[in-house]
């Protein structure tokens, strides 16, 4: 296996470097020691004169120029040329050492202390690797970040330690990726993407949350139809981009390694659009792609387009690239996709509702076109897989993962769409007992201004995203998992939302269509799980 020093010269290598400006000094001999033959080294006696250089080489050449800095010091002294380079958007590749990572934190000798702070706001991108075998990765990242528009300096501190590690496996995707910027699909981006697609033998579709936002989605359909391939959405999206009752749909991916390669498995082309490759949650590793798959990354954000680990990927206007597409890949002659089968619809007992079917009993009582908020983080895919989302901008999930998002986003989200019922989309916010305490008070301003937002909020007890990770990293049981003792009745009600609590599916299901008939809010307790009233 590579070293992570080869690693990284086979990635610069590939973006055609083959000169480095440098001054070095003692953490940056590794680094130099890893170069190979026929890349020539430019020797400046000044940092300030060395970036200069390799900023008048990159204007001059077109292509991005490599500089090997110090740590600290000499970063500081390039700094004064930096800004020359920023103001003329010059793809310079700067590259510093830092001290071996364990002793960083002492501030020994030679040091450059927060060191991804030191060159900003003068560059692009700035980072220092977390692990020596992410080094490969951000080596890759920083010349995709210096090469696409607008271009400009990136900086990366690196371990002198680090080039001498093991690199992984992964590295290996790294040297052939390319990105491209276009500010409207061009006339080869399409061709390319066409071709792979139009040419392979059982392609996939992979969606993310720009599609949506670009109001993409029946662009997406035409062109899966086209296809006849499958279709899921990415890992973590915060918005629903594709019909989730249409044949070709085929659920959520999950946010992990293996998980992900699994489920690409025999799968020759996968065009990933609008969303990042990927977003991963849990570290359950493996294979990044399956034997013989190509992945294609289209998507409107320079920095997920250069921070992917492989892929080709081409950034630009998602929905308008994906309307083109739609226009060009002729069907493919392939017979359509069966439908799935209908989920089945668990049902609980009398003290409880699982969460499977309080999602089969909102989608019954939501009136056609209806915004699902969630943030009951363990439950999304029993949502999903019972949801009947048609219209774009039916779902809507933080993007973050952070905490405190459902509630006030249903209360903008139905203040956007009015609240009328003249045809103006309702809202329900279906959110986790654990999660709704982040965003509570805006049960107040709902109140206040009446707006119509059905706010469901699965009572069990716990933290359950948390205990599914207890389970997935064997921690058994920690402090902190459990939520007893909340009693949302009385909290909404004394925000002045009224609100009833309900255990069975027969007071959920009466429950439900009282509130979306009410002309004001209305929040829903429903218990999931048992013991947990």
């Amino acid at each position: 296996m590579a070293t992570v020093g080869e690693a990284g010269w086979q990635v610069l290598t590939a973006h055609g470097i083959d000169t480095v400006f440098g001054n070095p000094g003692s953490n940056e001999l590794p680094f130099l020691a890893a170069m190979p033959q026929g890349v020539r080294y430019v020797l400046g006696l000044h940092e300030g004169a060395v970036l200069g250089m390799a900023d008048g080489y990159a204007q001059a050449g077109g292509g991005p120029a490599l500089v090997n800095l110090h740590a600290a010091s000499g970063s500081g002294n390039a700094m004064g040329a930096l800004t020359n380079a920023v103001y003329s958007h010059s793809p310079l590749v700067l590259t510093a050492g830092q001290q071996v990572r364990s002793t960083i934190g002492q501030e020994v000798m030679l040091t450059n202390v927060d060191a991804a702070a030191l060159p900003r706001p003068l560059v692009k991108h700035s980072a220092e690797p977390a692990s020596p075998q992410d080094v490969p990765r951000a080596l890759s990242q920083a010349v995709h970040t210096a090469l696409l528009e607008p271009r400009g300096p990136v900086y990366l501190s690196v371990p002198y330690d680090d080039w001498a590690a093991q690199a992984g496996a992964d590295a290996a995707y790294l040297p052939s990726r390319r990105t491209r910027t276009a500010a409207a699909p061009d006339e080869d981006a399409l061709t390319e993407l066409a071709g792979a697609l139009s040419g392979a033998a059982d392609p996939v579709l992979v969606l993310g949350p720009q599609v949506d936002a670009d109001r993409a989605n029946a662009h997406a359909v035409a062109l899966a139809e086209s296809l006849a391939c499958p279709v899921w959405i990415a890992p973590s999206a915060s918005r629903c981009p594709f019909p989730t009752r249409h044949p070709a749909f085929r659920g959520i991916l999950p946010p992990s390694v293996r998980g992900v390669s699994q489920h690409l498995a025999g799968h020759d082309v996968v065009l990933v659009a609008g969303a990042p490759v990927f977003r991963y949650h849990q570290w359950i590793p493996g294979d990044l792609l399956p034997d013989g798959t190509r992945l294609l990354h289209l998507t409107a954000d320079p920095a997920e387009a250069a921070r992917a680990p492989m892929g080709d990927a081409w950034v630009g206007p998602v929905g308008a690239t994906l309307a083109a597409l739609a226009q060009r890949v002729p069907d493919a002659g392939r017979p359509p996709l069966p439908p799935l089968p209908p989920p089945p619809v668990p049902h609980g007992a009398q003290d409880h509702v699982p969460p499977q079917q309080l999602a089969a009993l909102v989608r019954d009582a939501a009136p056609a076109g209806t915004v699902h908020v969630c943030e009951s983080t363990s439950t999304i895919d029993d949502v999903i897989a019972q949801a009947d989302f048609t219209e774009p901008g039916s779902y809507l999930f933080p993007a973050s993962g952070g905490l405190g998002f459902g509630l006030p986003a249903a209360v903008g989200a139905q203040l956007a769409h009015g609240w009328g019922f003249d045809g103006a989309r309702r809202v329900v916010a279906l959110v986790g007992d654990g999660s709704a305490n982040y965003g509570i008070t805006a049960l107040w301003t709902a109140a206040q201004y009446r707006v119509p937002v059905v706010f469901v909020i699965l009572k069990n007890g716990t933290y359950g995203a948390l205990r599914g990770f207890a389970d997935l990293l064997g921690t058994g049981e920690t402090p902190g998992l459990d939520v007893p003792g909340l009693d949302f009745v009385k909290i909404s009600e004394g925000y002045g939302v009224p609100a009833v609590s309900v255990r069975d599916a027969a007071g959920a299901a009466a429950a439900l269509k009282e509130a979306f008939a009410a002309d004001g809010p209305r929040l829903v307790e429903v218990v999931t799980a048992p013991g947990a009233g």
